[in-house]
C-alpha cells in the first residue's frame, strides 16, 4: 500500500525561496481549529494537540481502507481586529499588535479523498476515546486558490518582520494588494527544533 504524501505530490505548495516570489496555487481542504492569544501559551499548544489528534485519527480511518497518508505540516492563518488597531502594515503588525490580540486558524491539509463524514468520526473518537475535549472544536475548512506572494523565513518567529518587510516591498514595487489572511506554513516542528533553525513559509494572498 503506497502512502499519499502531500509534500511530494504538492511540492509547489510546500516550498518557497529565500526571496519574495509570486506563485499561483490551487484550492485545498483542511482540518482546522480556531483560537485567539499568544502562541507561546498553553491554550495554543492545546489547540495544536487537538488538531493533530484528529488529523492522525483520520489517517488511521483511511489506512484501514488502504488509503493511508502522511499527516502534513501544520499551518496557520493569522489576523487581528482592524477596527481596534487600524490598517497596520504587514511588517509592523507582529510588533504593533499584542500577541494576546492575534486570532488564528490552525490548519492541516487533507488529501482529496478525505471527507467531512470521516472528520466527524475522527472528532468523536478523539473526544470520547482519547479524552481530548478540545477536539470537538475541530472543523472542516476549504481555502480558495489564487495568486500569492511568498518567501521562506529562516529563524525564530520574532524575526519574521524582517522577512515581511521584503514581501511588503515586493508587493509595493509590483503594484500588488493583499486581499485575504496572512498564511504561514511551519516546515519545522517548533516543539523539537532550535528557533534559529525554524523554517517557515510566509504567504500573502493578493488581488
Amino acid at each position: 500500500m503506497e502512502k499519499t504524501v502531500l509534500t511530494k505530490t504538492l511540492k509547489n505548495y510546500y516550498k518557497a525561496k529565500s526571496k519574495p516570489e509570486l506563485v499561483t496555487l490551487g484550492s485545498a481542504q483542511y482540518v482546522s481549529i480556531r483560537g485567539k492569544g499568544d502562541p507561546n501559551e498553553v491554550p495554543f499548544s492545546n489547540k495544536v494537540q487537538a488538531l493533530y489528534t484528529v488529523a492522525f485519527g483520520l489517517k488511521f480511518i483511511y489506512k484501514e481502507q488502504d488509503l493511508d497518508f502522511v499527516v502534513p505540516k501544520l499551518e496557520g492563518l493569522w489576523w487581528f481586529d482592524i477596527e481596534k488597531y487600524g490598517q497596520v502594515n504587514l511588517a509592523e503588525a507582529p510588533n504593533a499588535v499584542p500577541r494576546s490580540e492575534w486570532e488564528y486558524r490552525l490548519l492541516i491539509q487533507m488529501p482529496s479523498f478525505v471527507s467531512v463524514r470521516s472528520l466527524r468520526e475522527a472528532v468523536d473518537n478523539a473526544v470520547h476515546e482519547k479524552g481530548i475535549k478540545l477536539a470537538a472544536e475541530v472543523e472542516w475548512y476549504k481555502m480558495a486558490g489564487g495568486r500569492f506572494v511568498q518567501m521562506l523565513h529562516t529563524g525564530p518567529f520574532n524575526t519574521e518582520p524582517e522577512t515581511l518587510k521584503q514581501i511588503e516591498c515586493y508587493m509595493r514595487e509590483n503594484g500588488l494588494q493583499k486581499n485575504r489572511l496572512h498564511h504561514e506554513i511551519y516546515l519545522s516542528d517548533f516543539r523539537l527544533t532550535a528557533p534559529e533553525n525554524f523554517k517557515t513559509i510566509l504567504r500573502e494572498p493578493i488581488k
